[in-house]
This record gives C-alpha cells, structure tokens and sequence, in this order.
C-alpha cells in the first residue's frame, strides 16, 4: 500500500538535491578537519626526521673535518675521520628510524568520512527505492 503525498515531482527532485548538496558540504567539512588532524599529529615526526636528515648533512662536514683536525694526533687521519663520522652517521640514523616508526602510525585514510561515505550512500540508495 502506498501513501500519496501531496507534493509534486518536482518539488521532491528539489529537496533530494538540497539534501546531497547539504551532505556534500557537511563531508568536506568533515574531511578538511580530518585532515587538519592527521597533520597536526604527522608535525613531531616530521621535525624529527628533518633534524636526522640534517644531522646526516653534519655527519659528512664531520667526516670532511674530521680528516682534517680529527684525531690525527693519536692515530692515523683516516681512522679518526672514520671513527668521528660513524658516530654521528649512527646518531642520525636513530632519529631518523625514531621518526619513520612514529609516522607509520599516523594513519592516512580517514574511517570517519569513509564511514560517513557509506552511510550517505545506503541512505541516497534507499531514497531512490
């Protein structure tokens, strides 16, 4: 049994388009502050793995000076050189493996608008039945 409605065509097609533009702009807005999100907690790790990489920058002007002035005193050039930039190589090393674990659990895909993703479509779906 179906229950007429006094409405006419219409003005059903304009409402169902109002309603998906209202789920549309509610999505964006859901995705742009998920994203804000995701960012905020991706910064420490990020700053982390720069101060590694620049680290790894120092650690070869350390293996540079440390030919140079290093231990040379004590033993030959080269090992002191050696021993100096694999210290600092094995520092930035750290940091940077610190930083990869740490952003590895930031996750990228965000459940909550796929969820609400969903949601909408199952919902448009059962408008159209």
């Amino acid at each position: 049994m179906h229950v007429r409605n006094d409405r006419s065509l219409p003005e059903v097609v304009h409402d169902i388009i109002g309603n998906v533009q209202e789920i549309l702009r509610s999505e964006f807005q859901l995705a742009k502050t998920e994203i804000k999100e995701e960012a905020a907690e991706a910064a420490t790790p990020i700053m982390l793995l720069g101060v590694g990489a620049l680290l790894a920058a120092y650690a070869l002007g350390f293996l540079l000076l440390a030919a140079v002035y290093g231990l040379a005193t004590i033993m030959t050039m080269w090992s002191a050189a050696l021993l100096v930039g694999a210290v600092v190589a094995m520092v930035a090393v750290l940091l940077i493996n610190v930083a990869k674990g740490r952003l590895k659990r930031v996750s990228v895909k965000s459940e909550k608008l796929i969820a609400s993703l969903q949601e909408n479509v199952r919902w448009a779906k059962k408008q159209t039945e």
